[in-house]
């Protein structure tokens, strides 16, 4: 994502990336250790992405944004708004009625959090992007303080015992981002070929 966002020029086509990634607790730039309560045997990796500490591991789905907002015409916080409301449109086709909160970015469910952001924005373009939680092991959460906030409860789409496939949540999400962002002319949207 740093070497794509520091070769990128005027013409570069945005990308979204889907990922899953291995167990891994990460820290962002304002992350603080103290928020680690029991890491366990899970590995730890200081990224460069803003906010504090978060969980990532398999039934989670990452998307990387990587995106030019210049050419966009707008900010951070707007696309922090746009990157939430594409999690929350995804969620409401599935049937789950989820918020954003203006305190604490990402999108929640009856007070738990569902999806995460964290963002870096260097030479005009943003990269880092969300992660949404399908169907993982919550258990790891309970190893840290979720993106700083004590006892702040994480769910998850099976834990919220939703009908849905792996797949059609990342296409819908996808479809969601595309619409979102406005950029069906100028982004290319790579999945992996498998996703568990």
């Amino acid at each position: 994502m740093q070497a794509f966002t520091n070769e990128r020029d005027k013409s570069t086509i945005d990308e979204l990336w889907v990922v899953e990634h291995p167990a891994v607790y990460t820290l962002g730039q304002a992350g603080k250790r103290e928020h680690i309560l029991n890491a366990a045997n899970i590995s730890i990796v200081e990224s460069d992405r803003g906010g504090q500490v978060t969980y990532h591991g398999p039934g989670q789905i990452v998307v990387y944004t990587l995106f030019d907002l210049r050419r966009a015409g707008f900010g951070i916080r707007e696309l922090v708004v746009r990157l939430e409301n594409a999690v929350i449109d995804t969620l409401a086709k599935f049937g789950v009625r989820a918020k954003s909160r203006r305190d604490a970015p990402g999108v929640y469910v009856d007070g738990a959090k569902i999806a995460a952001l964290g963002l870096r924005v260097r030479r005009g373009s943003a990269y880092h992007g969300l992660s949404l939680n399908i169907d993982p092991d919550l258990t790891p959460f309970t190893g840290i303080n979720p993106c700083g906030y004590a006892d702040l409860a994480v769910t998850s789409l099976q834990k919220l015992g939703t009908e849905y496939t792996k797949t059609a949540v990342v296409e819908s999400l996808l479809q969601s981002l595309t619409h979102q962002l406005d950029t069906s002319a100028n982004t290319r949207s790579d999945t992996t070929d498998k996703l568990r």
